[in-house]
């Protein structure tokens, strides 16, 4: 064999080398990075948390976490795929009660059983559902909103709301049935949309989740006139609640978690758990998300799922004395 054959052969080989432990690195690295699915749109409160945490994941879990907006039906569609999910510990659900404990309520076939299908890995949030009145309408309180709705009907009356058999929805119908009001519930495919409606003063008001509507209430573009819970809210404090309003029933405040396809091995959710609770722990972190309005605080797997099945039973009372049916 000759030199110049030799020599070529081996630029050949570590070629080859080289390109196989790229791609080996590649395939590693594909394996090994975390889904975190949200089934909201880009823009939206839980994106913004989403990716919010997914940052601080990836470096406690040593891997990429990148978040995945499978947007529709009020997050149904992101349930579905993560009960199709492999239950290897890489594809997540980030997501509040909606998806979890209503939609299954409120759905002849929502194409999942949250106790069946998924498990808890972490809670990390509780929040709480507000009324907000577009800054093109001029009343600046709740009982001014309704007084203003009684005078001008028509239009005024619209409501909007993430999705359709929320808890947004349920709140609307109970202020209607209070003040004697014909409210209409409009149901948007996330919070992004309707609050870009609201910013246009296409509808006076809104029925979403406190980080949908801090960020335009401080600049005022906005004015959040009530709000859900037991107590204030500190990233809001002039707000009152709905009991203090006169609304009671809304005292149960809705959770965030991540959950996993059944079937995830425990260590694999032990594991993803512990990187959930060091991750909120980080001041960074729980500043931003404290100044989303959220009250930060960890909840274990099994602490997350007595939290779910609590939160069920309040609202399917609820829901049931609505009257509303299952669509």
């Amino acid at each position: 064999m000759t030199t110049f054959r030799r020599s070529f052969l081996t630029r050949s080989l570590r070629a080859a080398l080289a390109l196989g432990a790229v791609a080996s690195i590649g395939l590693a690295q594909a394996q090994t990075t975390t889904k975190l699915m949200v089934g909201f749109p880009a823009g939206g409160g839980t994106d913004a948390i989403a990716r919010i945490l997914a940052e601080r994941l990836q470096a406690e879990l040593g891997a990429p976490v990148v978040v995945e907006n499978k947007a529709g039906a009020g997050g149904q569609l992101a349930a579905q795929a993560l009960k199709a999910a492999a239950p290897d510990g890489h594809t997540l659900f980030l997501s509040h009660d909606h998806s979890i404990t209503i939609l299954p309520m409120v759905t002849k076939n929502p194409g999942y059983e949250s106790a069946k299908d998924f498990v808890p890995v972490a809670g990390f949030a509780t929040f709480v559902n507000a009324v907000a009145v577009s800054g093109g309408t001029p009343v600046q309180g709740y009982k001014a909103y309704i007084d203003w709705v009684r005078q001008q009907g028509g239009s005024k009356a619209t409501v909007g709301i993430p999705a359709p058999g929320s808890v947004p929805q349920f709140l609307v119908q109970e202020i209607a049935k209070k003040n004697g009001l014909d409210l209409v519930a409009a149901p948007y495919r996330g919070s992004a949309p309707m609050m870009a409606d609201m910013l246009g003063n296409q509808i006076a008001a809104g029925v979403a989740s406190i980080p949908d509507f801090i960020e335009n209430h401080k600049a005022g573009k906005l004015r959040v006139v009530a709000v859900m819970g037991t107590q204030r809210q500190a990233a809001m404090p002039e707000v009152p609640t709905f009991a203090e309003l006169g609304l009671a029933g809304f005292e149960e405040v809705p959770y965030y978690g991540i959950f996993a396809p059944a079937g995830t091995p425990k260590a694999a959710i032990d594991k993803l758990g512990a990187a959930v609770q060091k991750a909120i722990a980080m001041p960074e972190v729980k500043d931003k998300l404290t100044a989303m309005g959220l009250t930060v605080g960890y909840m274990s797997s099994e602490q997350l799922a007595a939290r779910e099945r609590a939160y069920a039973k309040v609202w399917a009372k609820i829901i049931k004395d609505s009257g509303f049916q299952p669509q």
